[in-house]
């Protein structure tokens, strides 16, 4: 038995004692997330074009890490609408960065993995780096989306008469005690899979200025900027979406 199998099988194993039915449910929706990106990997490797790919990809990722939760209908229709909007909010936002950056493709650090191979495989590495900070943004963008939305979705069904306004200012205040919590997740993950790197550029008396300029670098830092800018909109979004839907019941009940 390898490693990975054993790390997975402690995995499951926790996640059913812990979570019980929906542990395996989680579960289940990490793996079937899994197939969807190795297929959208072949499906780019056969040319199919990367940025279409990637959106269609991420939607379904997010179909299945937001419906397949625990939360009520109510609060996963309005996490998923608010999370496609964010999407498409981002990849807005990524398309001409990524080319004004110009950090796609391999850096000087991978010069000795590809020595000997040819790099000309017919596909865009532009396109390649912005479908991986898209996808790189999706998991922050749905634990964002489902918190507040789960939340509000408790404060309306604890009080069905609360205003749309005061449910706004809730919502907001719910997003300010877990923005803080994401955006260290980020920070953290970002440092902690970069400390190899961190490590060679300490080795090789890299400046301040050579760091931030070196593309490796630049591609990681420009995806998790773009995960922190994506939970920031995810806070008045779905906040607003929620405050609507609202709106919208409030009114149905009293034409009645």
């Amino acid at each position: 038995m390898g490693s990975i199998t054993a790390l997975g099988i402690v995995l499951l194993l926790l996640m059913i004692v812990v979570g019980g039915k929906q542990g395996i449910t989680s579960f289940l929706s990490m793996v079937v997330n899994f197939g969807i990106l190795f297929f959208s990997i072949v499906l780019i490797a056969f040319h199919m074009p990367p940025i279409i790919v990637t959106v269609v990809a991420s939607v379904i990722l997010l179909s299945i890490t937001i419906f397949w939760s625990s939360a009520s209908d109510n609060a996963s229709t309005t996490a998923f609408q608010a999370a496609c909007i964010i999407l498409i909010l981002l990849v807005a936002i990524i398309i001409p960065l990524e080319y004004w950056a110009q950090v796609g493709g391999f850096g000087l650090e991978d010069s000795e993995e590809l020595e000997g191979l040819s790099i000309y495989v017919g596909i865009d590495f532009t396109k390649i780096a912005i479908a991986t900070a898209i996808l790189s943004s999706l998991g922050a963008i749905a634990e964002a989306a489902i918190a507040i939305a789960s939340g509000l979705d408790e404060i309306i069904t604890q009080h069905d008469k609360i205003r749309s306004e005061a449910l706004f200012a809730d919502g907001v205040f719910i997003g300010k005690q877990i923005i803080g919590t994401a955006v260290n997740t980020l920070f953290f993950g970002f440092f902690g899979s970069s400390m190899a790197l961190f490590i060679w550029f300490y080795g090789l008396n890299y400046s301040f200025g050579e760091i931030l300029n070196d593309k490796v670098f630049a591609a990681e830092l420009i995806a998790i900027i773009i995960s922190l800018i994506g939970v920031v909109l995810t806070i008045p979004i779905t906040t607003w979406m929620m405050s609507l839907r609202l709106k919208k019941l409030q009114t149905k009940k009293e034409s009645k």
